[in-house]
């Protein structure tokens, strides 16, 4: 299934053996990575609802070996077990990894990660660290790709609903997430946030703290594998407003969480920090996308940049995250409700900065537009992320949209899509032929398919768009997009309720 819009297109990747949605599941909170030596392979994670009138979710995932044109979901890491907040990364050499939480079914007693790691494009999944060694609730990780003493290490941060009972937590992995060393408590603990790896090997984590607090905490000892990790730099930074959870647009979920990443370009902007969130500013009702920048190791943070440009104060922009391509060019998407008489329906937004963020490019659609409301898998909530990464010339995107109906519901429902946006457009990506990737001979979990992935919709076939995208936004709304088929096979006080995986 494909939805084609003003140039650029968006393939389904939760779809069956031939290329078809699977009626009646949800898939949502989508977290992509992409094999630096080869970007024709990619995978995505994303949490598998079989049945949309349960909670139980597992941990589905997919690969593509064509850029995204065609995806292949071969099923969950393991059949019938509760899985959540899913988070993959790839290393230089092209392994793959996902960091899943784990929990039991239907209490959730407890909240540990475990990571998985396949070294054949996302084809199949070994499961790299003991359960319940690790992590715990809205867990991130990176791994330290530089050259210096902590190369390979592991690293993931997670909130004060683990698998250890306290503390916002910090764990590393000396030994590619094979074992997890004791947690180490962050400062001021920031939570619902990402951690990166500057080129000197210092870990920086960013994260919100409540209300409008959110900061930015660096290890410089982490690469140094007889220490114990310690904080030796802590900053509150200044995003322009707070984070919003629960917000109307999602109601049991977060409006977007905290992104952190650094700039390991060689360049000018080299080492520079960079944070953004969908914020909700003092006196307004809804979220904008703000971005913040430090040139000094995160000792100091810029004023907030707001990326969305419509100047709209009564619209959703929600959802932001973004990337940093290895030349430096930094690549934003969120979804918006700017063309939305209803104020929810949205479409996914993307802008791109070469100056650092200093400036962004005017705001440009790259989806139809879609009913976040619909499809919900008994929880109100469309996931609480999205992912991009990107590359020197665009970024690969990760999402959920409801752009299917499912007749049987009589109503639209959550699906993961891949979209490639780029600072010159859209369109069809154009991979470099390659060979499939040859599964290895290790023991890996034996994916199966989901329960539900017999049935297939029918879709209308349209028209594929080739207009090069504007470089300004819509003003009008867009209609509900009909897929089209494929042709070919394939504070600080903390919220209450906290949000659960």
């Amino acid at each position: 299934m494909i939805s084609p819009y003003a140039g650029f297109i968006s393939y389904q990747v939760n779809v069956d053996a031939n290329g078809n949605n699977i009626v009646g599941d949800a898939a949502n909170e989508c977290a992509i990575s992409v094999d630096p030596t080869n970007g024709n392979k990619m995978t995505i994670a994303w949490r598998q609802f079989n049945d949309v009138t349960s909670n139980f979710r597992q941990g589905g995932w997919a690969y593509t070996t064509d850029a995204g044109m065609h995806w292949t979901f071969p099923g969950v890491l393991q059949n019938n077990v509760f899985r959540s907040d899913p988070v993959t990364n790839s290393d230089e050499t092209g392994q793959f990894f996902y960091l899943s939480l784990q929990s039991t079914w239907p209490t959730q007693t407890f909240y540990c990660d475990d990571l998985w790691r396949s070294t054949n494009g996302g084809q199949t999944w070994t499961e790299q660290s003991p359960d319940r060694s690790a992590g715990g609730d809205k867990a991130w990780f990176t791994i330290d790709k530089t050259g210096g003493p902590g190369h390979g290490f592991q690293y993931q941060v997670y909130d004060s609903a683990n698998c250890f009972g306290s503390g916002v937590g910090f764990q590393r992995s000396t030994n590619g997430g094979v074992t997890w060393q004791s947690p180490v408590n962050i400062p001021n603990g920031p939570i619902y946030g990402t951690v990166d790896v500057d080129t000197n090997g210092n870990v920086f984590v960013g994260g919100w703290t409540g209300g409008t607090g959110f900061r930015c905490v660096r290890s410089s000892n982490a690469q140094i594998s007889g220490q114990t990790p310690s904080f030796d730099r802590n900053t509150a930074v200044n995003l322009g407003g707070g984070l919003l959870y629960p917000g109307a647009i999602n109601p049991e979920g977060l409006a977007g969480q905290v992104f952190l990443a650094v700039d390991r370009s060689g360049g000018a902007t080299n080492n520079n920090i960079y944070m953004l969130c969908s914020v909700l500013p003092a006196g307004r009702s809804t979220t904008d996308v703000m971005f913040v920048r430090s040139t000094d190791g995160g000792l100091t943070f810029s004023t907030p940049v707001r990326i969305n440009d419509d100047g709209l104060t009564n619209k959703w922009h929600w959802f932001g995250t973004f990337s940093v391509a290895p030349n430096g060019r930094l690549d934003a998407v969120w979804y918006d409700t700017r063309n939305a008489a209803n104020n929810t329906d949205s479409q996914l937004f993307y802008s791109f900065s070469t100056d650092a963020g200093v400036t962004w490019s005017p705001n440009v659609a790259v989806s139809n537009s879609f009913n976040p409301f619909e499809g919900y898998p008994n929880q109100s909530k469309i996931g609480d992320y999205i992912t991009v990464v990107s590359d020197n010339t665009g970024g690969n995107v990760a999402y959920s949209a409801t752009f299917n109906f499912n007749p049987g519901r009589n109503q639209h429902e959550e699906d993961v899509y891949y979209v490639r946006v780029s600072p010159t457009g859209g369109g069809t990506p154009t991979p470099t032929p390659t060979a499939s990737p040859t599964p290895t001979t290790t023991a890996t979990a034996s994916p199966t398919a989901t329960a539900t992935a017999t049935a297939t919709a029918t879709a209308t076939s349209t028209a594929t768009a080739t207009a090069t995208p504007s470089a300004t936004a819509t003003a009008t709304a867009t209609p509900r997009p009909t897929p089209t088929p494929r042709s070919q096979l394939t504070p600080r006080p903390r919220p209450t309720p906290r949000p659960r995986p």
